[in-house]
C-alpha cells in the first residue's frame, strides 16, 4: 500500500526496522568511511562474523548497503547513500537535510571507536592517556559513559570506576571536568546532561 510520502508503507517499515538497532547503526557508521568486509566489521565491533553477517543481511534487505566486487575470498560491503537520500526525501521532502546532518555523528562515533581501539589493551585498560586534545576527547567521551546520567558519585566512587581503565585517576577526573563531561560540587560528581 502506498503512503503519503510516495513509497510503500512496507518499504518505510523495513527501513526503520533496519535502523532501530544499535549494532546496525554502528555498521552504518563504519561503512560511512568506505567499504569493509564482514571480518573487518566484526573485528572493529568486537563481534563474531556470523553476527555481523546477520545484521548486514537486514541492511541489505532494507537497501542500505550493497555488496562490492569480491577481493579473493573477502566480500566487502558499501553504504548506499542513495538509499538514505531517497528515504529521507520521502519523509522530509528534502533529502539534502539528512545528508548534511547524518555524516557528522556517524564519523565522530567511528573516530572515537578507532581511537579507543588504538589506545586500549585487550583487557579494556588504557595503554596511556593521549596527549593530543582531539584523541583525549575521544577517550573521555567513552569513559563518561561509565557514569549514569542523574547519578551522584563520591570522589572515591569516581576513582574506583576510572581505576579500571588507568591508574592516574586524578588526571582523568580533571580532564572529564575540564571537558565539561562531568561536574563537581562539594565533592560530589555528576555526569553533565547532554544537550540536543
Amino acid at each position: 500500500m502506498s503512503n503519503q510520502f510516495g513509497g510503500s508503507d512496507n518499504e518505510l517499515l523495513i527501513f526503520f526496522k533496519a535502523l532501530a538497532d544499535e549494532t546496525r547503526l554502528k555498521v552504518i557508521g563504519l561503512l560511512a568511511h568506505g567499504p569493509q568486509t564482514t571480518e573487518q566489521l566484526a573485528e572493529r565491533l568486537g563481534l563474531r562474523a556470523p553476527t555481523v553477517s546477520h545484521h548486514l543481511e537486514k541492511l541489505l534487505v532494507a537497501g542500505l548497503v550493497r555488496p562490492e566486487p569480491t577481493r579473493g575470498h573477502a566480500k566487502p560491503y558499501a553504504l548506499r547513500l542513495d538509499a538514505l537520500h531517497e528515504q529521507a526525501g520521502r519523509l522530509l521532502g528534502d533529502a539534502s537535510t539528512l545528508v548534511e546532518l547524518a555524516p557528522g555523528p556517524l564519523e565522530a562515533d567511528a573516530y572515537e571507536r578507532e581511537i579507543w581501539r588504538n589506545f586500549s589493551n585487550p583487557d579494556g585498560t588504557l595503554k596511556e592517556i593521549p596527549a593530543q586534545r582531539k584523541k583525549l576527547n575521544a577517550i573521555l567521551a567513552r569513559l563518561v559513559c561509565e557514569f549514569a546520567p542523574g547519578e551522584q558519585y563520591s570522589e572515591k566512587q569516581v576513582n574506583a570506576l576510572l581505576k579500571r581503565f588507568h591508574p592516574d585517576t586524578a588526571s582523568l577526573r580533571r580532564e572529564l571536568i575540564g571537558a565539561r563531561l562531568m561536574q563537581r560540587d562539594r565533592g560530589i560528581y555528576t555526569r553533565v546532561a547532554e544537550t540536543s
